[in-house]
Parts: structure tokens; C-alpha cells; sequence
């Protein structure tokens, strides 16, 4: 066996509870382990990064790893941590998600390595879809209680939340068809482990509970701490919404920018989690981190360590150039090589103005560029004492009043950079 994957996981930071004998079981032979996923979009974000991770570490470590996409369950809804249903998807939505879900899973677990633990994608929609209502209570209900299942906290908390309307039987019962699932794969892939979050411990109970009282086995259940952020806001979310793995949703550059936006304290946590550094090498660069806080080295490499097994080198190396680009002593030769999508990343939210490129043609003078044709400035007073001051910058470069804005300037044949000393960046796009 490659490593004890527990104790990764202990000095990782990514142990919240774990059943007894677990640990001895793994370190008996390669075993089989799964944690599921959620379909209900056709990329996952980095709130899913943390079981992707100890999947990844679990087949690392010499075991096999299943990813269940939750085709069936995902048609319902789990009550876990949430105040209200979810909609339901039809299947053309949810296959499609799947196999979206399966590309970026392929960024961190080897399906086709060609040995006895390459990873397995399954999903529960290919079992349950042809069982029957009476089938089900027949012979996976009548197994567990209504007390069993009415003391599970995420039952419980729900139920009793005085912002939640109550809920439905179709969530009620999600714990036995997720507990199910763990019975289906421990008869059909001898599958004895499920893993995830802390709020899941209940369903993966119950899984256990199936195993021994239907399957005559033995289940263990392997949870991980909810990632939590040390300002209190919530991991996994920026301005705009979920951080996604996928670039159409989250640019590169923006997911970059957020590891390397961490705190101290979160990067500290972070680079155990979302990284495959060694122990010793992530100790030398928090100990280096901590003689030096200010050149951010920690979030450097935590930066680029996950934004490259998301994404791509490449990616990583726009990113980064993108974040330095602005300081850059060759600004201009440096940002044409950026794509448009990264350059309008760099600048969201900078005041923009359209102008013709007939402007261009004779010169657009530096006044009515700062006034009359974009309204940067209030007035052309304004703007002549700025350009007197000298605080005035064309694409980084000093220019005085008699400059005048050409052609030659564009960047990427579209853009001119304008700044009004060290803090006011203004965009003309030329159309």
C-alpha cells in the first residue's frame, strides 16, 4: 500500500469522524470507496473540491475509487443543510451533466490507468430508474424505522427550522435511497467505504445500517470537515457567485485570483486540502510564509498548484502574468498577449467608453479623450489640470495635453488604458 491514507488525511486536516475499524479495514487489502456527487449543473465548483480531493488521496494511497454521479437522488433532493426542495431535472439534463462531471473529475482520478484501482464512475439512476415504488418499501423501507430515519440531525434540523415549510416525503426518504446506494455498490463492487462531508454523515449511516441488516456486511462511514473561511464569509463563493471549475463559468484568471486572494490562515488550511505537496515541502513553505507574510508565497503556490490541476500550466501561466501584468515594466508588449476574455477579466468593472475608430484616424486629443467623447472627467477644466499635473497615463506611459490617442495605441486593435494617477483606470473601446 502507497501510504495510510487515514493518516494523510489526519495531518491534511481533512478527518471529522471516522467509524471504528475503518482504518484497520483499509489497511488490510486495496479497498473499494465512494463518494457522490451532486448533478444538478454540468460542472462542479470548489465547494466540491474537498471529496474530489479525498478520493483522489484515497486512490493515491493504492484504493479504488468510485464517483457516483446522483442521477436518481439528484431528481429529488437532499435535505442536508438546506431550508427548501431543490427542482428536478429530467435525464437528457442530468447525462449531460454527467459527463461534464466526469472530465473534470478525469483532473484528479485516473479512469483508465489499466489497474485493479482505476477510478469507476457510476451512477444511481442506472439502478434505481426500473425499481418500483411498492419494490422499494418492500425491500429496502421496511429495514429501517421512522425513528431511525426522524433522529438523523438533517431530519431533524429541517423539521424544525422556523423558516422551512416543513418537508416532503420524497426528501424525507432521500436518506434510504442514498442509503441504498451504498447497499447497491457493496453487492455489486464489494464497495465498503462512502465518503463526504460532515453533513452527510447521517445518509451514510444509514447506508451502513442497510449493509449489515440487509447485506449481512459491514459499511464504514469516512466524514470531512465543511470548510469554513477564518472571516466568517462562506468558502467556495466570490462576488460573482459559486467559483466553478469550469472556465466558461469561472475564467481561469478568476479562479486563480481567488487562492490567491486567501488569508493567511485559510492558505495555511487550504494548501493541506487542495494540494498533492508532501508534508515536509508544505511545512518549508509555511515556515518560509511565516519569516516573510508579505510576498505571499504561500498563496503563490497554493494558487498555482490548483489552478493548474483544474485548468491547465498554460491557464496557470495567463493567470498569473494577467495578476502581475499591471505593474509590469513592459505593460504594453505584456497585456497584447493576453486574450480578450483574460484583458476583460483584468478590467471588470472599470468605467468603460465606446468610441468611434474614425476618431482615430486624425488623432483623438487627450482633453475630449478624458471628457467630451468618454465623460471620465467631469469637465475639460478637469481634465486640462489633470494633464498639467502630470498624473495622466496612456497604456502606463506619461502624456501631456498635446498628446493625441492613435491607432498605434490599441491594444489588441481595441483597447485604450487610460490612468488618472496610481488609483483611476478608465477603458476606451474603440468600435
Amino acid at each position: 500500500m502507497a501510504s495510510n491514507f487515514i493518516e494523510v488525511l489526519r495531518w491534511r486536516g481533512m478527518i471529522h469522524d471516522v467509524m471504528p475499524g475503518a482504518e484497520a479495514h483499509l489497511l488490510e487489502q486495496m479497498r473499494s470507496a465512494y463518494v457522490g456527487f451532486d448533478p444538478t449543473a454540468d460542472s462542479l465548483h470548489i465547494g466540491n473540491l474537498v471529496p474530489i480531493m479525498l478520493l483522489a488521496h484515497y486512490q493515491q494511497c493504492g484504493h479504488k475509487p468510485f464517483a457516483l454521479v446522483g442521477g436518481a437522488t439528484g431528481m429529488i433532493g437532499d435535505p442536508s443543510g438546506k431550508s427548501t426542495e431543490r427542482n428536478f431535472l429530467d435525464e437528457k439534463t442530468l447525462r449531460h451533466n454527467q459527463e461534464a462531471i466526469k472530465k473534470q473529475l478525469a483532473h484528479f482520478l485516473d479512469f483508465d490507468n489499466g489497474e485493479t484501482n482505476a477510478a469507476v464512475l457510476v451512477n444511481n439512476y442506472d439502478w434505481m430508474k426500473d425499481f418500483s415504488f411498492l419494490e422499494f418499501i418492500r425491500d429496502v423501507g421496511k429495514h429501517i424505522t421512522v425513528n431511525y430515519m426522524m433522529a438523523k440531525d438533517s431530519v431533524k434540523n429541517r423539521i424544525s427550522a422556523e423558516s422551512s415549510d416543513g418537508m416532503s416525503f420524497t426528501e424525507f426518504t432521500y436518506q434510504l435511497v442514498q442509503g441504498y446506494d451504498f447497499l447497491h455498490l457493496f453487492k455489486a463492487h464489494d464497495c465498503t467505504i462512502q465518503m463526504g462531508g460532515s453533513d452527510q454523515w447521517g445518509n451514510i449511516t444509514t447506508g451502513t445500517e442497510l449493509i449489515r441488516r440487509v447485506g449481512n456486511g459491514k459499511g464504514f462511514a469516512i466524514t470531512c470537515p465543511l470548510i469554513t473561511k477564518s472571516d466568517g464569509s462562506k468558502f467556495g463563493k466570490s462576488e460573482g457567485g459559486n467559483v466553478w471549475l469550469d472556465a466558461k463559468r469561472t475564467s481561469p484568471y478568476k479562479f486563480y485570483q481567488y487562492w490567491l486572494n486567501s488569508s493567511d490562515d485559510d492558505a495555511e488550511k487550504y494548501i493541506k486540502i487542495f494540494t498533492f505537496l508532501e508534508e515536509d515541502e508544505i511545512k518549508s513553505l509555511i515556515e518560509t510564509h511565516t519569516e516573510q507574510p508579505h510576498l505571499r508565497q504561500l498563496q503563490k503556490r497554493l494558487a498555482q498548484e490548483i489552478t493548474t490541476m483544474v485548468h491547465s500550466q498554460a491557464d496557470f501561466e495567463n493567470a498569473e502574468k494577467a495578476s502581475t501584468i499591471l505593474y509590469s515594466k513592459s505593460f504594453k508588449a505584456d497585456i497584447q498577449t493576453l486574450d480578450e476574455a483574460t484583458f476583460l477579466d483584468v478590467f471588470e468593472g472599470v468605467p468603460t467608453a465606446e468610441v468611434s475608430k474614425s476618431l482615430l484616424e486624425s488623432g483623438l486629443d487627450m482633453i475630449a479623450a478624458l471628457s467630451a467623447e468618454t465623460n471620465f472627467l467631469a469637465s475639460n477644466g478637469e481634465a486640462r489640470r489633470a494633464l498639467k499635473e502630470n498624473s495622466i497615463s496612456v497604456n502606463k506611459e506619461k502624456v501631456g495635453e498635446a498628446y493625441q490617442i492613435s491607432s498605434t495605441d490599441l491594444i489588441n486593435d481595441t483597447y485604450v488604458i487610460i490612468n488618472r494617477g496610481k488609483r483611476s483606470t478608465f477603458i476606451i473601446r474603440v468600435v
